[in-house]
């Protein structure tokens, strides 16, 4: 009979009512409380080559390298000289350059309760020893806007601390005061633990209800796409919202629970490069970009870690499928709204370069509309064909695909789709251009 030495905790953020939820005291008498029970989350850093690590509201552990990948973790204070560990806490940090042990929502000296504001940190080069001394920089401070500390990363010059109402920066300041925290901005929100990411020297999150970025100060990220999000987003699971970059592509990708969903099933990515913002659905629970590596590894719901990026076919379980590609653009005015127009060319401007399938193609689609508010094909097409596909045709000398296609369509407004649903088959759509005309003004 086998046993857990730890208990896995819950996958999800699970409601609970009745006479164990909520805190005591809390509510009329002869009411049952309504809380969530939060999910299991750890946090992790490396000192060195070990592992720093913990679950949230619960103990340190540290993994020594040297004994070896079939070794055991261990509590923090079982290490030879382990002094004042915290007993109990919400996250764990590493700081990359001077390199002290961080824990984020910990209890205090000689207590045994957690201070989901208080931060905590060990002595330089010294993970085991947590007692403040003369001869040594361990120490604590505690941070006062909001009532608990959400996450940390690492910047360039300070590590960001987001608590649920502001965000801090903290910087090393050398004995007697070690470590100082600064207020950068109040206000906010961030939707929870993994809903930030720190790249191209900016900090980018999700809140409850937008999204913000910190490069030196703090302010709104402008997405045109966050009435989509946040009208569709599972609020009771945002503790599953995970962030990450993709250096790659100067991306940066939010994976989130829509509203009937209690696993993350969307994402939203904003180019920071390119200033545009696309979504779409795909089920990922975990996301890591590295420098060390080629492409982006994310977690999915199957259990298994995969390579993002790489290939051109969904190979998650070990059979290739393929991967449908589609974007629509948004809807466009083809001349002063005034005038319906005919539509009866368009010039693809498309190219397949990586795909591996002989004769990849992807389906055009002209959406006409008889103004914003009338929906598509209202009026419907007047004859003839919407849509076509664009195919390559060669690869050498220059590769070759359908140059032009035929189509009938007419509206005052237009919106353009491509898709592809074929195995093998990868994309690039640059910049299509149609043929039109006037076509009166009713419709």
């Amino acid at each position: 009979m086998g046993a857990y030495q730890i208990n896995t905790g819950n996958e999800i953020e699970v409601p609970v009512t009745g006479w164990s939820a909520g805190s005591w005291d809390s509510g009329e008498w002869g009411y049952g409380g309504v809380t969530n029970a939060p999910m299991r989350l750890w946090s992790q850093s490396n000192f060195g080559e070990d592992l720093f690590f913990a679950y949230r509201g619960g103990p340190l552990l540290y993994w020594q390298a040297s004994g070896g990948v079939e070794a055991r973790g261990v509590y923090v204070s079982a290490l030879a000289g382990a002094s004042d560990v915290p007993t109990i806490a919400n996250s764990v940090f590493v700081s990359d350059i001077f390199r002290f042990g961080f824990t984020f929502g910990c209890n205090d000296y000689g207590a045994s309760t957690l201070d989901p504001m208080l931060i905590r940190w060990s002595d330089q080069e010294d993970i085991s020893n947590w007692t403040p001394s003369a001869t040594n920089q361990a120490g604590s401070l505690r941070v006062s806007h909001g009532t608990e500390i959400v996450c940390a990363t690492q910047a360039r010059q300070e590590i960001l601390v987001w608590t649920d109402a502001a965000l801090y920066g903290m910087q090393y300041l050398g004995a007697p005061e070690v470590w100082g925290a600064q207020l950068l901005g109040d206000n906010i929100t961030i939707a929870g633990p993994n809903a930030a990411v720190y790249s191209n020297n900016i900090a980018f999150w999700m809140g409850t209800n937008k999204f913000y970025y910190y490069d030196g100060t703090v302010k709104t990220l402008p997405c045109e796409v966050r009435s989509y999000v946040f009208n569709d987003f599972n609020q009771e699971q945002s503790q599953q919202v995970v962030c990450g970059s993709n250096e790659q592509f100067d991306e940066i990708w939010w994976f989130y629970c829509s509203s009937n969903s209690i696993q993350n099933d969307r994402y939203v990515v904003y180019n920071y490069v390119e200033n545009v913002w696309y979504y779409g659905t795909l089920r990922r629970s975990a996301w890591m970009d590295s420098n060390l590596r080629d492409y982006p590894i994310a977690a999915t719901y199957s259990n298994n870690l995969v390579y993002q990026e790489y290939g051109v076919d969904c190979n998650e379980l070990g059979t290739a499928n393929p991967i449908v590609a589609t974007i629509t653009s948004a809807e466009f005015d083809l001349d002063d709204g005034d005038h319906f127009m005919l539509v009866n060319r368009m010039l693809p401007d498309m190219t397949f370069e990586g795909s591996t399938a002989d004769s990849p193609a992807a389906t055009m689609t002209l959406y006409p509309l008889e103004n914003s508010g009338s929906g598509y094909y209202n009026p419907a097409s007047v004859g003839g064909n919407n849509s076509a596909s664009v195919t390559r045709t060669a690869t050498v000398p220059v590769e070759a695909f359908t140059g032009q296609v035929y189509t009938r369509v007419r509206g005052r407004q237009l919106a353009i789709k491509v898709e592809s649903t074929g195995l093998g088959v990868t994309w690039k759509l640059g910049s299509p251009r149609i043929d039109m005309r006037p076509d009166g003004r009713r419709g």
